[in-house]
């Protein structure tokens, strides 16, 4: 991305903070939902994954409360790019919603890896979750702890290699805050997949990656083969509460997790995607809902479609800004 491309990015952002309240509503009035219709939920990911489940838990409490059929249509690629650009394109009468992080709205459009426009063409409804991510130290790090990993890459610039799911993800702009705050040089090594990253990191290729919290990590924690150092979360992990977060380092503007929700096609009516908010707060707060998230590791989130808004909009002016000057550019 040119660097006039990247200011043109930032300055968008940033005016969309104070529009964020209003984003994607339409005005007119609702009509009757969901009338018997089935809805379809798109994914943006392949299905079999923890999102996947989730978003299939969270569907089946919705065709209980609605009393319709939710269908799941799995749409992955491009980041979740292609997901949610089905999204985009589809009528606005809330029988096509989607389910993805928020990466394809404050992230990938940044970097002109999106066919649709993340501000006008998509509403949110609601957040649905956050899913933590760990940096996990592999046998390929003698480091006991974050800070020691820190001390050991400001004595030996470039030394330590950091894995990621890939250039420009959460983990990267994660790798980039920490590198500026702390003033040190860590290599990045992007991976464009999780099941050769992980490979990888049990055969101690580098010293540290960053992956979203599963549970398909914990027998690897529990054997020793990877050592959690910290994680980006709102809080402290429940099955890893000895694990601080990178806010409590004093790394506040890293402590980046993957917030999920649900979002609806632009000019939604107004009184839909209230309706839509309700539901889906409605059904995050039901035992068994909330059971599927924690079993994950994710944190059940909720709360209103301004907030939700707002936060995107707000994440979306922070990468910017991490990404011009960081010079990042998009694969």
């Amino acid at each position: 991305m040119h660097q006039t491309n990247r200011r043109r990015a930032l300055v968008a952002s940033l005016s969309l903070l104070s529009l964020a309240p209003l984003w994607g509503h339409a005005q007119s009035p609702a009509p009757a939902w969901p009338a018997g219709k089935p809805i379809r939920l798109v994914v943006a990911y392949p299905a079999g994954g923890v999102s996947d489940g989730v978003a299939r838990a969270l569907a089946e409490r919705l065709a209980a409360q609605l009393g319709t059929t939710v269908v799941v249509d799995n749409k992955a690629g491009a980041s979740g790019s292609i997901g949610m650009d089905a999204v985009a394109k589809a009528a606005p009468d809330g029988y096509t919603l989607g389910f993805s992080s928020i990466s394809p709205l404050a992230l990938n459009p940044l970097l002109g890896r999106s066919p649709f426009d993340p501000f006008r063409d998509i509403a949110p409804v609601a957040r649905v979750m956050v899913s933590p991510v760990l940096l996990l130290a592999t046998s390929a790090s003698s480091a006991p702890d974050f800070r020691t990993l820190l001390a050991q890459a400001q004595a030996r610039p470039g030394a330590v290699r950091w894995a990621t799911s890939g250039q420009a993800s959460v983990g990267h702009i994660m790798l980039e805050q920490i590198m500026a705050s702390a003033k040190v040089s860590i290599t990045h090594v992007p991976y464009k997949g999780g099941g050769q990253q992980m490979s990888d990191a049990l055969g101690g290729q580098f010293e540290i990656l960053s992956t979203n919290a599963g549970p398909a990590l914990d027998a690897q924690i529990k054997s020793g083969k990877l050592r959690p150092l910290a994680v980006g979360a709102p809080a402290r992990l429940d099955n890893l509460p000895q694990v601080p977060t990178l806010a409590e380092l004093g790394f506040a503007a890293a402590n980046q997790s993957s917030v999920f929700g649900i979002f609806a096609p632009a000019r939604t009516p107004a009184a839909l995607l209230e309706r839509l908010n309700a539901e889906v707060n409605a059904a995050l707060a039901q035992p068994d809902v909330r059971a599927r998230l924690v079993a994950a590791d994710n944190v059940p989130a909720g709360g209103s479609a301004a907030d939700f808004a707002k936060q995107i909009a707000a994440e979306s002016a922070a990468n910017a800004r991490i990404i011009s000057a960081a010079g990042i550019k998009a694969e």
